[in-house]
């Protein structure tokens, strides 16, 4: 893997130079779609990068060029979109379009650049680089977190399989749902880097920065629930049934909240800046019926949370301060609504003209520039386990032999599943031949 790269070094600066926002009307536009792809190719050298550990040029060229900012801000148009005009696009009665992957690839964006971010967030000077839009990042994160704390109270995540009467769009806000998902567990890993930075000795001249800290205790009662159920795991992408001995195993994602917790609550700097309301306090001694001698002994940090959650029960609590306070506060999403208020029916009409019914050519045209993105070589070598089946999700081993994409354990599954993969499949083939 080593040797494997899809970008070179001065290929992938003009790539991240390259980078800027887009207002809600151009999503999908050619220019967005040229965006879309470039993050594409940045997203997978990140991960290759991180991969076989020889430097992060990636990260160091994001922080280097100042885009930091502007993935967060890409990162919150996309989910403004996804709640305001997506849902309109699904309404319109007469739209069915030829293919439906130009909206997918809008609908995917945001899991591209959370996937990014939660790549490169890793190194503490690039959640010094977000600058004020540490805030809005923090707030997105919130955001999906209490989405997945709503979807657990109703039983997990949505089921893959759809209705065999629904149509192309139908299918498409499936696939939105199961993808929400998994992009509020990579929010999960953002808000716990951003939490390694609160003891970071900011300058004079960046003040704002420290405002993070408080949004973050603000928000994070949030996370006092997220432990995930031991029956089942999710993980590499996928549910996992957990064997009775491996129940007590720490998983990744249960490791995140406490090291999320962990420094919210036993850093000198959250230490200073936290108010222990009476709520607070409840909330906080649940935590100890999960800090058993399992956990403790995976994570030996945390005897140093049970020493804090033994004293917190002598502490006296303190009233809600009533003196005035002075607070920055994220503004992306505000500004976003107020720039777009009202103009949500008239955006999806124009993407409706305009962009989401391309003509066969343009399919074609846009088919070979995702075979050139999507390289199946770099694929396979950042995938977290081996390929599944498209149809029933069982190991694969069969490859769709005329556009290489999808992945069967069987003849029969791949029968079964040609009624969704069927145009997707000969638009991919066409543009290979095209090549």
């Amino acid at each position: 893997m080593g040797d494997l790269e899809l970008l070179l070094p001065g290929e992938a600066e003009v790539l991240v130079r390259g980078l800027r926002s887009f207002p809600l009307r151009e999503m999908g536009s050619e220019g967005w779609n040229q965006q879309h792809e470039n993050l594409e190719k940045l997203n997978m050298q990140a991960i290759l990068d991180a991969t076989v550990s020889q430097g992060e040029p990636i990260q160091e060229l994001l922080v280097t060029h100042g885009k930091v900012p502007t993935l967060v801000e890409e990162l919150i148009t996309v989910e403004m979109w996804k709640q305001k005009v997506f849902p309109v696009l699904c309404r319109v009665e007469d739209f069915k379009p030829q293919n439906t992957f130009p909206i997918y690839m809008v609908v995917h964006h945001e899991a591209s650049i959370i996937n990014l971010l939660e790549t490169v967030f890793f190194h503490k000077e690039v959640c010094e680089s977000a600058e004020d839009t540490v805030l809005d990042l923090v707030d997105y994160c919130h955001r999906k977190l209490t989405l997945l704390v709503a979807r657990s109270s109703c039983g997990g995540p949505p089921e893959g399989e759809g209705s065999q009467d629904s149509n192309a769009m139908q299918e498409l806000q499936k696939q939105a749902e199961l993808m929400e998902f998994e992009i509020a567990l990579k929010a999960l890993s953002v808000l716990r880097y951003i939490t390694d930075c609160v003891d970071r000795q900011w300058s004079v001249s960046q003040p704002p920065q420290l405002a993070h800290l408080k949004r973050i205790q603000r928000l994070h009662p949030v996370c006092w629930f997220l432990s995930p159920g031991k029956l089942q795991q999710f993980e590499g992408s996928r549910w996992h049934t957990v064997a009775p001995s491996e129940q007590q195993k720490l998983s990744k994602l249960d490791g995140q909240v406490w090291i999320a917790l962990y420094n919210l609550l036993l850093s000198p700097e959250a230490q200073a800046r936290y108010c222990l309301t009476s709520f607070a306090k409840g909330q906080l001694l649940k935590l100890r019926a999960f800090l058993t001698d399992t956990l403790l002994d995976q994570l030996p940090n945390l005897a140093h949370l049970q020493s804090f959650l033994a004293h917190l029960t002598l502490t006296e609590t303190q009233p809600p301060k009533k003196d005035l306070v002075l607070e920055q506060i994220p503004e992306i999403w505000e500004r976003l609504e107020q720039e777009n208020r009202g103009k949500w029916q008239a955006i999806a009409k124009h993407q409706l003209q305009h962009v989401f019914s391309p003509s066969e050519q343009d399919l074609q045209l846009q088919a070979r520039r995702w075979a050139e993105t999507y390289r199946l070589d770099v694929l396979e070598a950042v995938a977290p386990e081996r390929p599944r089946c498209a149809y029933c999700s069982a190991e694969a081993s069969k490859r769709c032999s005329r556009c290489q994409n999808e992945w069967y354990c069987c003849r029969e599954c791949q029968v079964k599943h040609w009624k969704k993969h069927g145009k997707t499949c000969v638009l991919a083939a066409q543009g290979d031949r095209a090549k």
